[in-house]
């Protein structure tokens, strides 16, 4: 067999979905008795925080996925999650329903109840035994299990505390309680604002500060959607965030506990405060506990995710792959190869990375005059239409390869992926990106500046996604021209964007032909 895929979630259908169409020898093995077994349990108050966004004034496909953050990529326009739901924040069951649906249409094959328990590696190929002692064999693995584990700080007593996968979500069991709640992301905060109306007190902890997701960009931090309990503590209604560290978790004869706080706001003075109930909402980390030590990917981001090369290799263990949620370490927490919207791309990069190495397929170009004005018109007509690029900002890129008079315009491909070659005269990358410390700018304070939208010389200024084109030659920097930003990310004006492109490519072009 080619191809083992550890997993039957989102990541794993969409990478079968690939291996099938390709006609390759695959299996997917899944723990679970149906696919998306994750989303049957979580999110735990089962509203999810992915946009279905089903009217945007277009019926291009490709613009849509820009607000699809639930669909997987297929040609048919039956399979997108906008058919499920009408809601802007969708029920997860729909997504499981989804999910399901999915993988019946395109048959993939899926061995379900297959929960995987080891995998080792013998003579340059994988054996990979489920829990019911049967064993498969593949020259490549593709991991797609996603974060099985809880993420749980070492807190002398945490044991003793429940956790947000195991916490019960029935607001009438906390009723009148004191409630701590361990952690500053979406998981902790969708907890307390389930508890609101119920509990006498609830209070948010963490060591760092809030950051929240309209601001950074980061569509994991803090979204809207869960920060109701913010209003509750600044506007004095008995919550509060401890910024602060928790020391220690003691657990009373009576069931009730005693927790050591370390504020972080005065000097580190420590308080035992009082709670009727403890929650631990850390998020989640990989298990690497199913591999044999000879095959186990190096972790990185504390422990919590395998350290993989731009390939979604593990950079340790040849021919093991990952794709999903567990690429985020490749950009933790500045993109969104965590979530569908962004690993959907990044699975059919991998795709077309295993079809390159291991098949002899090329990546997917077309050829282009490499003419100034061909090429800023190629760039601009995909700017204003790329949903890859789009989610996937800063992290995959088009790239374009200039070879005398002709280019070969590639597309999506990892921004730091020297593969297919970058040619003799350099090449080109196109992304979207946000600006330099667009993460510490107040978007809606209107004294901080903003570029005027037709200033192309101060493009390189802007705080918001605009396309950014880099010229890379061997042995220099790279020299970018930034296209300036524009209220309806539209980047189609003749004098603003596409000229000052057009110019670019001409000086450009013509300095790696002298040299």
């Amino acid at each position: 067999m080619d191809y083992l895929v550890i997993g039957a979630g989102p990541a794993g259908l969409q990478l079968g979905h690939f291996l099938h169409r390709a006609g390759r020898s695959y299996l997917i093995l899944e723990a679970g008795p149906a696919a998306g077994h994750f989303f049957r349990t979580f999110p735990r108050h089962r509203t999810l925080i992915s946009i279905n966004k089903k009217h945007t004034g277009t019926d291009d496909p490709e613009l849509n996925l820009r607000q699809d953050w639930n669909s997987l990529l297929s040609d048919d326009p039956d399979l997108l999650f906008t058919r499920y739901s009408d809601r802007y924040f969708p029920h997860a069951d729909d997504l499981v329903r989804y999910l399901e649906d999915y993988a019946r249409a395109f048959e993939l094959r899926i061995s379900y109840d297959s929960r995987v328990v080891g995998v080792t590696r013998e003579a340059g190929r994988f054996q990979v035994s489920d829990a019911s002692g049967r064993t498969y064999e593949a020259r490549r693995v593709i991991v797609a299990t996603g974060v099985s584990l809880p993420n749980v700080p070492p807190i002398p007593g945490i044991e003793t505390a429940e956790t947000y996968g195991t916490a019960p979500t029935d607001p009438s069991g906390y009723l009148n309680q004191r409630v701590l709640i361990i952690g500053k992301g979406n998981s902790a905060f969708e907890t307390a604002d389930n508890l609101m109306e119920t509990a006498a007190v609830i209070h948010v902890s963490g060591p760092r500060s809030v950051r929240m997701a309209w601001r950074t960009h980061f569509v994991g931090h803090l979204r809207a959607v869960n920060n109701n309990f913010l209003d509750s503590y600044q506007l004095k209604s008995q919550n509060a965030l401890l910024d602060g560290d928790v020391k220690r978790i003691e657990r009373q004869p009576d069931g009730t506990y005693l927790v050591t706080v370390s504020f972080a706001r005065v000097n580190e003075v420590t308080k035992d405060i009082p709670y009727d109930r403890v929650i631990v909402c850390t998020g989640f980390r990989f298990d690497a506990s199913i591999f044999d030590a000879e095959c186990r990917p190096e972790l990185t981001v504390g422990g919590r995710f395998p350290a993989l090369t731009p390939a979604y290799e593990a950079v340790n263990v040849p021919g093991l792959y990952v794709a999903g949620t567990l690429t985020q370490s490749r950009d933790f927490k500045r993109g969104t190869s965590g979530f569908i919207h962004g690993f959907r791309y990044g699975v059919r990069a991998l795709h077309r990375i295993l079809e390159s190495r291991h098949h002899a397929v090329p990546w997917p170009a077309r050829k282009l005059p490499a003419t100034p004005a061909a090429l800023a018109a190629a760039v601009i007509e995909r700017v204003n239409r790329t949903s890859a690029l789009w989610q996937q900002f800063a992290t995959l890129a088009d790239v374009i390869v200039v070879d005398g008079d002709g280019a070969s315009y590639m597309e999506e491909v990892p921004y730091d992926l020297q593969e297919p070659p970058i040619g003799d005269r350099g090449h080109f990358t196109v992304t979207l990106e946000y600006g330099p410390g667009h993460d510490r700018v107040d978007p809606f304070d209107i004294e901080v500046g903003r570029i005027a939208q037709s200033d192309a010389a101060r493009a390189h200024e802007g705080h918001y996604l605009h396309p950014v084109v880099r010229h890379h030659v061997p042995g220099e920097p790279p020299v970018a021209h930034h296209i300036t930003e524009n209220l309806e990310n539209e980047w189609d004006s003749p004098e603003v964007h596409v000229e000052p492109l057009r110019a670019f490519f001409d000086r450009r072009t013509a300095s790696s032909v002298a040299v």
